[in-house]
């Protein structure tokens, strides 16, 4: 997506902040949006946006922040900050890939995961323009609090901290994103010679625009929409972020041809692919690895989890469909079903109230009302294969590893323990008896003894 593709671009993401205000064991980098974290979206971005190498910068012992930036980009470089000096000390945690010389320098933050890589392209195209140093605007509602954007002529002069304000710069509406681009040609020189003359002896990345200043370098500014820079330091604003995207994602689907009956309902994950004409009922959650095809329908109240829903198959009301569930072309899983890492075939019908796991299932196959397929040991899990056209009677358990050859009939109410023939019958239940009068005595027999209640 970069407009510079010829430019080489470093970034650098800094993913060091605890996140004490989350109040959580994980570190607030791994907190996800979406599905995904809010590094891994960071990350994401950045490689849309032609970003070649890329550097992150975690706190001392934050292994598990490291491993989940390699997972999310294959060439990302971890750097520890192990004193916490400020943004500028942080970006240059990472001074030996600094060195090594690029076009574009990127710094971004884990918990600004929303940015485009449409914007990290407008940022790079203005320092291939000439800009030495650019940071990223936006307006909010209300500038209390943040960094201001101080324009003169065109060109940024400096981004003053609300504290360090006059009267006059907290009139200013434009404010400090926290992004920032430099030219690769001065980033490094410009981020050493930022002192620490503040109260908080800290190295600061925003009088890096000063200091580019002195050294008679332009800096210039991009405004981004105030939704895609929203930082998240809590469980509110990781809430407010998570709002964000899935309007997102909303729009995006409808925008492509699907159907939202009701969109504020429906939540995605940042990997949902939904094709065109596919209708979602009100209340369907989408978690990770969910495709569904073409002119698939999702009832009411259903959850998919890494399921595969194929062209024209209807799913629900309340159906649930766990990893592995993939469902053929005008497949139909009804009300109060759950299917898991089973290939369901074409046309066939699960329609309600029943458990199918670990299964391939033929096409055409019809299986009746509270069947479950015991596919797990309480040690192993086990197969179970029911061939194209078989029908299952309601209320059966067919225990695993079996086989229902295609065609075959298994009667209602029945265990099944052994392979079934093709077009066979199957029944496995006890012979019914009966005993006339016998409920006619046992209520007469009752109704002279004194109830106990």
């Amino acid at each position: 997506m970069s407009s510079t593709p010829f430019r080489r671009c470093l970034a650098v993401v800094l993913a060091a902040g605890e996140g004490t205000r989350m109040k959580s064991a994980r570190p607030k980098a791994l907190h996800e949006v979406g599905g995904r974290s809010m590094l891994g979206h960071v990350l994401a971005s950045l490689g849309a946006a032609g970003a070649q190498d890329v550097a992150v910068v975690v706190g001392p012992g934050r292994e598990d922040v490291a491993q989940a930036a390699r997972r999310a980009a294959a060439q990302a470089e971890i750097f520890i900050q192990s004193e916490r000096l400020g943004t500028a000390h942080a970006v240059l945690a990472a001074r030996s890939a600094l060195a090594r010389g690029c076009d574009d320098l990127l710094v971004l933050f884990a918990d600004t995961p929303l940015v485009t890589p449409a914007t990290l392209a407008r940022l790079r195209t203005a320092l291939a323009e000439g800009a030495a140093l650019v940071a990223l605007g936006f307006e909010p509602a209300d500038p209390t609090g943040y960094g201001r954007l101080l324009v003169e002529d065109g060109q940024l002069v400096a981004i003053r901290e609300q504290k360090d304000a006059t009267e006059a710069e907290r009139k200013v509406g434009l404010c400090n994103a926290g992004l920032m681009a430099l030219s690769g040609q001065h980033a490094l020189a410009l981020l050493e010679a930022i002192g620490n003359a503040n109260a908080q002896g800290e190295f600061y990345l925003t009088d890096a625009v000063e200091t580019a200043r002195k050294a008679g370098l332009s800096a210039s500014f991009v405004i981004a929409d105030r939704d895609e820079v929203i930082g998240v330091n809590d469980r509110v604003q990781l809430a407010a972020a998570e709002a964000i995207f899935q309007r997102r994602m909303r729009e995006a689907a409808m925008r492509d041809g699907a159907t939202l009956i009701a969109p504020e309902t429906v939540f995605f994950c940042v990997d949902t692919k939904l094709g065109r004409d596919v209708l979602v009922e009100p209340n369907v959650v989408f978690g990770p690895g969910c495709v569904i095809e073409d002119g698939a329908l999702i009832h009411a109240f259903s959850h998919l989890e890494g399921a595969h829903v194929r062209a024209g198959a209807s799913v629900g009301p309340y159906a649930r469909l766990r990893p592995g569930a993939d469902l053929g072309e005008g497949a139909k899983v009804g009300n109060f079903v759950e299917i898991k890492g089973s290939i369901i075939g074409a046309g066939a019908k699960i329609s309600h109230l029943s458990y199918i796991g670990d299964a391939l299932v033929g096409p055409e196959v019809n299986i009746g009302a509270g069947t479950i397929t015991c596919n797990y040991d309480g040690f192993n899990k086990f197969k179970t294969e029911i061939g194209a056209g078989a029908f299952i009677g309601s209320n059966s358990s067919l225990v695993a590893p079996v086989k229902i050859g295609a065609g075959a009939f298994v009667g209602s109410g029945s265990v099944v323990t052994r392979d079934v023939a093709p077009d066979a019958l199957a029944l496995a239940r006890g012979a019914q008896v009966e005993k006339p009068g016998w409920a006619q005595r046992f209520r007469a027999v009752n109704a002279a003894r004194p109830r106990k209640r």
